[in-house]
This record gives structure tokens, sequence and C-alpha cells, in this order.
């Protein structure tokens, strides 16, 4: 029997080297689920409760493997339902394949069922979009999906019509004269650009020359860290990490000042402040406030991707390349600094920010704060764990008091920055390093969401440890509406669920914490669980994710929308007067 055009798909994604696929059926994939099953112990298929954690599970897959991730979804709705986690992968720079059905090749554009023109839907989220036609269209489709999508770190799609899946060669599915079979290959080389020995110089010449060097060291630099670490050594300057370059060194090393941002430290943004060099490897932290001011400092950008030199800061010299591979060719240029007054400096505000969040950790007063549950979750994390971040008053717990260590991993949604991400990131997670610790920290607004998925690690058995810090609020909303726009908080009050009963109805255990004197004893118990187990954290609604330094503006609209009839604005008040006496104290 001649393969079909589902078979050939297959055979050529196994031929590439992948070896999961996570999605949902449909009827619009009918033929292709057939190819999956005949190969099952070739590829396996995960499956999960919506198709948007399909497609955030193929980008968390593709952040910690390194490799392609593979989402496939029916048509129409399917297709639609991948759309968000998708976007997530562009936008955070990960290569994603998806994979969607079509209706009957002869109907599209008939009003028929599910007719939804995929590939046009796709146009803006994949920069390869392609409808196969035919059997002697899959290889050729395929192989330029994936390459696209490794060379250009994105998404590529390809969508198929439910009937032509079930082509042959022999069915009508002839090649064409000037489609010669066995001319592509399956075959994808990097890129490993090296700057010119003048430009490098070059370069080198504006760090030599610095004397307070602040490195802002992005996601591109997880692969990085011993020749960061040489760079920061040499310069006496200070490793500044955007979120998604939490785990680009330890939160120990003396030389970070931790994160930038409404997540980050003061001693961050009094670096910024106060550099006289910038070094931007691997990042394009959007913020731009808290880059340095124009003409403040000079600047180095180090980036795989050439459009992005010089797209936040205006740097004097771009350097196009890998990090490790750019880093090594400069460090030998680079001059031994003796004068540490500026890392100095940075190091003794990191040891009073340090003190206050121990401070703010610690607390054992009730309500429980919700530093108090990232605090502790430490204790129990090994030196390889994967740690999985939603996003919203989460991600600044999580960025400040979640600390890296060893060899641990380290994401979230970053640029996308939409919530309902952990859950399904963990399940990739989970997938891609089989036997390490995973650990998903995420609200309750974004574990409501896709909270079904919590019967996707029970299915698999995957040992992920899920903590839902519940304030029955979407919380970043409020403080938006309070500190940025000088608004009383609406519409962001949730009905409170029992997310440990929802643990236990998915066959996994599940566990309550109100009290800050028990948080390490259910930490404890949900740890030793073999199997996935989740921890409901209820927490303080009125502690504020505050940022690490308080502009005045921030604190006027603050003080206008307690004044126009904050309904908590008592507890908030009072929650914040608390924190700063800590703080003075």
């Amino acid at each position: 029997m001649s393969e079909t055009v589902a078979d050939i798909l297959i055979d050529r994604l196994v031929d590439w080297g992948v070896r999961t696929i996570f999605g949902l059926p449909g009827d619009g994939i009918n033929g292709i689920f057939e190819a999956l099953r005949i190969r099952s112990k070739d590829i396996q298929f995960i499956q999960v409760r919506h198709e948007e954690a399909a497609a955030f599970a193929a980008c968390s897959y593709a952040k910690f493997s390194g490799h392609l991730g593979v989402c496939l979804a029916t048509s129409g709705p399917g297709g639609i339902h991948l759309l968000n986690g998708l976007y997530d992968a562009k936008m955070d720079g990960q290569p994603v394949l998806a994979i969607t059905g079509h209706t009957f090749h002869d109907l599209i554009g008939t009003h028929f069922q599910q007719d939804v023109d995929l590939d046009k839907v796709y146009v803006d989220v994949a920069a390869y979009n392609e409808r196969i036609m035919g059997p002697a269209h899959v290889h050729n489709a395929v192989d330029e999906a994936i390459k696209t999508a490794m060379a250009r770190r994105t998404v590529a799609h390809l969508t198929i019509p439910k009937d032509i899946q079930d082509w042959t060669m022999n069915g009508g599915g002839k090649r064409s004269k000037m489609n010669i079979a066995h001319h592509s290959g399956d075959v994808y080389a990097d890129a490993l650009p090296l700057p010119p020995k003048l430009l490098l110089q070059k370069a080198a010449d504006i760090v030599n020359a610095g004397s307070k060097i602040a490195i802002l060291a992005g996601r591109g630099c997880l692969t990085a860290r011993d020749e960061v670490l040489q760079l920061v050594e040499k310069v006496g300057g200070v490793i500044i990490k955007p979120y998604l370059g939490k785990a680009v060194v330890p939160d120990d090393s003396p030389y970070t000042t931790g994160g930038i941002g409404l997540l980050g430290t003061a001693p961050s943004e009094e670096a910024m402040e106060e550099c006289d060099t910038l070094i931007i490897i691997g990042s394009s932290f959007p913020y731009e406030e808290f880059y340095p001011k124009p003409g403040q400092a000079k600047g180095v950008q180090i980036d795989l991707d050439p459009s992005r030199i010089g797209l936040r800061y205006p740097v004097e010299v771009g350097l196009v390349g890998q990090s490790w591979d750019v880093l090594r060719a400069l460090l030998p240029l680079i001059q031994q600094k003796k004068d540490r007054r500026f890392l100095e400096s940075a190091q003794a505000g990191m040891k009073k920010w340090n003190q206050l969040m121990e401070e703010r950790a610690t607390r054992m007063d009730m309500p429980m704060k919700p530093q108090v549950v990232a605090h502790q979750l430490n204790e129990f994390l090994s030196d390889d764990a994967i740690v999985c971040c939603d996003t919203g008053t989460i991600t600044t717990w999580a960025a400040r008091h979640i600390k890296i260590k060893g060899n641990m991993m380290f994401s979230g949604s970053g640029n996308l920055a939409t919530m309902a991400n952990g859950l399904p990131y963990s399940v990739g997670a989970a997938v891609a390093h089989p036997g390490r610790q995973v650990v998903c920290f995420i609200g309750d607004g974004g574990f409501s969401m896709l909270m079904a998925e919590m019967a996707t690690l029970a299915k698999y058995n995957l040992p992920v440890k899920v903590i839902v810090i519940k304030n029955n609020l979407l919380g970043q909303i409020k403080w938006e509406q309070l500190v940025m726009e000088g608004n009383p908080q609406y519409g962001v009050q949730l009905h409170p669920i029992d997310f440990a009963e929802i643990a236990k109805a998915c066959g996994a255990p599940g566990y309550t914490v109100e009290d800050p004197k028990k948080v390490r004893d259910v930490l404890r118990e949900a740890f030793a669980q073999p199997g996935p187990a989740l921890v409901e954290a209820v927490v303080d609604p009125a502690e504020p994710p505050m940022p690490g330094k308080i502009k005045m503006k921030q604190a006027l609209h603050m003080a206008e929308a307690l004044a126009r009839g904050q309904k908590d604005r008592w507890d908030i008040i009072k929650t914040v007067i608390e924190d700063k006496v800590r703080e003075v104290v």
C-alpha cells in the first residue's frame, strides 16, 4: 500500500529528529493521527486538553531542550486556539512548527463546516506558512518549514486539507516534472558568524575605556554563563538580568544585581543610572525607561539578529553572532581592571536589598504574604530544577524571591507576557527532561484559564509540582489600575475556586496552606510525592508588587486612586506602610 501524505509527513518529522508532538485530536486531522498511531514507537503524542496549551508546551519544549517544538491541531477552531501560544514562541524567539488540518480541498471557500483559511490566519505569526498540496509536496514543505523555524528562531506553519492527508502517489498525487524527488535535504546548519577583528577591537576599546560597566545579559546568554562571568570579572562590572535571562548566572553571584524593570531590584536601576558603559548581550529588554539616558553611556551590543542591534539603546558597536562565540573572540582583547568601586557600590546595595527581601519574605503575620511561599520554595528546589512561571504579580514574586542556583533553568512568557502559559510550560519542560525536577509557579488567574492541564500532568504522571498563589484577584491588573492609571480597581475580583480539590479531581494530590508557619511542612509533603502535586497558597490580596524604586508619578497615581474610593484602601495603606517601616528599620 502506498504511503499517504500523512505517512510521509510523520516520517519526515522523524527524519528531522522530532520525537514529541503536543496536540489534541480532531476530525480535520484524522489522517495524521492514523500515521501517528502506526509510528507511536518512533514519535510520542502528548494529548493536552486545549490547543492553546499544545502551543505553549511546544514553546516550552523548545526553550528548555534547545530543539524544535511541534504542535498539532485540527481545522478551524483547533488552529485558531493555537495562536496565543504560537505568538508566545514568536515573541520569545523559539522554533516551533504548527501543523493544522483544513477542510476538504475542493470545498475551501464554499462556507463549508470549519472552513477557516488557516494559511491566511497565520500570515502574521508564522515566518513560513504553506498549504500542502499533495504527497510530492510534503518533503519540500516540511524541510523548508523546519529550517525556517530553526534559522529564524520563530514559528512555521503547515496546513493540510483533510482529504489530501489520505492522498497517495498512486492515487492522483503525482509529482510535477520540475519537482525532482530527493532534492530536498533534512539538514540544518547553525549560523556561526564572527565579527571582523577591527570591529571586535573597536568594541574592546570602548569597554577598556569605561570605568562603570553594566552588562545586560538576556536569554541569549543562557548558553554563555562562563564567558559572561569571565567578562564581568575582567571589567569589574555588574550583571543585570532581564526576566528571560534570570538563569544566566546564579543569584548568589557577587557580580549580579538581579533583575531590571518593574520586576527588578533597586541596585540594578542604580547601576543603569550610573554606568558609563553598557554591554547588551542577547537581550531586547523592551522597557527603555530603565536603560541609561542616551549619551550617558557608551554602548556595545552582541546579538545573533542584526536587526536587534541598536533597537533599545543607541550603541556605538554591534557584534553579530552567538553570545558565547563572540565573547570568546572578544575576551582576549579586554583589559583586566583594578578599579572595583562601581562593583563594590553595587554589592553594598545588593546586601541591603537582599536583607529587605529577606525581611518581607519571612513575615509570619496573617494574611500570608506571597513572598513567603516563593522564599520557602527555594529550600525544595534542586540544583537542576526547571521553574516555569506564569504572568502577573506572580512574576514579581518569582523574579525577586526564587533564587537561581547551580544549573537551574527558568522561563516564562517574556515579550508576549500572556497569562496561562505556566501550567502547559511545565508539561513541555517535563516531557523535554524526564526525571528532572519541574516546578510551576502560577497565580490563581492564570491557573484557572488552563487548569484542565492538571489532568495532562496526571495522565502522563509528569512529576510537576504546581504552586498556585491564590488571592482571588487579577492582582497585576489591580495594581496597574491603581498605580499606572490612578483609578480604583474594577473587574478584577475572582470568584474563589478550591484548586486543591481540582487537583484531586484530576488525579493528583492537592494541598491548601494559609498559615505562613505551615508553608514549609506543606511544601515538604507535596515535594515528597513521586508524581504531580498541587499546593494552593492563600495570600494577602493587599500586598503590592512594589517596583524596585518607586517614582513620584506612581505614588501620586496610587494616592489618587485611594482617594477616589478604592474599597480596600485601608488594607493597602496598612500593608504599604508596614512594608516601608520594615524597609527603613
